[in-house]
């Protein structure tokens, strides 16, 4: 399913929306849990590769000369964002071996709510580079938002999001800041709750995965 101006992809298919039930259960637990989101992962990576740029090829069978296609470079840039966005890697990785990877780490603050790097690992100049930003949520979008308005400036070219669970606000301020920017989601959900969490969601994504940190 295409939402609004072809830039939100919920990808309905029903091996997604089965893992993603189970997914989203609270008796789901951490060994299954990260399972389901490197399986997940993998097949947004599938879907949202899919308008990699191809150029023909010919490949000899040991019966003939086929006709092929075969992606052509730069490589493209998978940037999960920390920490819960390095459980999608692996698995866009395995999609995509040649992609590169580059690490964004961000952190909120508390006072005035605005998000800051604390890990930037993206090259200085990514030359119109496709780009897959790997995060599991996508609740108020003011990291993910921030985050792809980094790559911009570092002059990525098609900037596609691939997150688990979108929350309708937080689409609407990707779109609002870059309206060029993709969203590759296996469920919209219904929105936010008071605290920012999304509704139905998954609970925490980040704690989920890996154990609730220390204060």
């Amino acid at each position: 399913m295409t939402v609004g101006e072809a830039r939100v992809h919920v990808v309905g298919h029903p091996l997604v929306v089965h893992r993603l039930s189970e997914l989203r259960s609270v008796e789901t637990r951490p060994d299954r849990f990260r399972a389901l989101v490197h399986e997940l992962a993998g097949m947004l990576v599938y879907e949202a590769a899919a308008t990699l740029p191809v150029e023909a090829t010919k490949v000899t069978t040991p019966m003939a000369i086929a006709v092929g296609r075969r992606l052509v470079g730069p490589e493209p840039l998978v940037v999960p964002v920390l920490r819960a966005g390095l459980s999608m890697l692996d698995a866009a990785l395995a999609v995509i071996p040649t992609a590169e990877v580059a690490l964004l780490g961000l952190r909120r603050d508390e006072r005035t709510l605005t998000p800051s790097l604390y890990c930037d690992t993206v090259p200085a100049d990514l030359g119109g580079r496709d780009v897959f930003v790997l995060d599991p949520m996508l609740a108020t979008g003011g990291s993910l938002s921030f985050a792809c308005g980094h790559l911009r400036s570092r002059h990525a070219g098609r900037l596609r999001v691939l997150c688990l669970v979108a929350a309708p606000e937080g689409v609407d301020r990707i779109l609002a800041d870059d309206p060029a920017t993709e969203i590759w989601a296996a469920a919209l959900d219904d929105g936010l709750n008071e605290v920012g969490y999304i509704l139905p969601g998954l609970g925490d994504a980040g704690d989920r995965l890996y154990g609730v940190l220390a204060p």
